[in-house]
């Protein structure tokens, strides 16, 4: 049944008044015989009709999208500090930190060396000498190949190192002969053939 638009009216006065517009929509519901929504409840639905921005929807508000950004593009630094670092750990694995020495054995055949060409450079150094005279006898530090350029070395030795050169020359011979260096063994052999060598060229 419909009520008078009076009664419609009177109820929304009743109700402590309202808008045009809220006064309008209650009297149409009055009208339909629908059950009409206090003007609380109403509010909500006229400001999202009338275009009311009612807070932030699922997408991201410009404040937290800049935040979000910063975010990843702290995330894409510290990223590539990490493949740096580890670039540079990889390089310094690969790369020797200071160039390896040359041997006391390497340094002794070069001196050698340089004295056989004739080379301006060459210059007696006693520490070399003394090497060579020390492990002449050795085809491991002094190789076949170098035997014969020692020889040559040693026939310009005068006074004592010459002296000495035969006495323990002499000696190491008298411990073969008696170790049977003329034995199977090939190392003995070989130190053996040395010894005689240094001693027909110094005797």
């Amino acid at each position: 049944m419909l009520l008078p638009p009076e009664s419609g009216a009177a109820h929304v006065a009743s109700r402590g008044g309202a808008s045009g517009g809220e006064a309008g929509l209650c009297f149409c519901l009055l009208n339909l015989g629908l059950p009409t929504l206090p003007p609380e409840e109403v509010r909500p639905e006229a400001g999202a009709a009338s275009g009311e921005v009612q807070g932030p929807g699922p997408g991201l508000s410009p404040e937290e999208q800049r935040a979000r950004e910063r975010k990843q593009k702290k995330e894409r630094k510290k990223e590539e500090k990490q493949r740096l670092r580890e670039a540079g750990l990889r390089a310094a694995q690969h790369v020797p930190s200071q160039p390896a020495k040359p041997s006391g054995a390497q340094l002794a055949l070069d001196y050698l060396h340089s004295w056989a060409q004739k080379l301006e450079s060459w210059r007696f150094q006693k520490t070399r000498q003394t090497w060579l005279l020390l492990h002449m006898y050795d085809r491991d530090k002094v190789p076949d190949e170098k035997f014969p350029t020692l020889l040559a070395y040693l026939e310009g030795l005068q006074g004592g190192a010459r002296e000495l050169t035969v006495q323990k020359a002499e000696a190491l011979m008298r411990e073969l002969d008696e170790a049977g260096a003329g034995g199977p063994d090939a190392l003995l052999a070989e130190k053996t053939r040395r010894v005689r060598q240094v001693l027909q060229l110094l005797s």
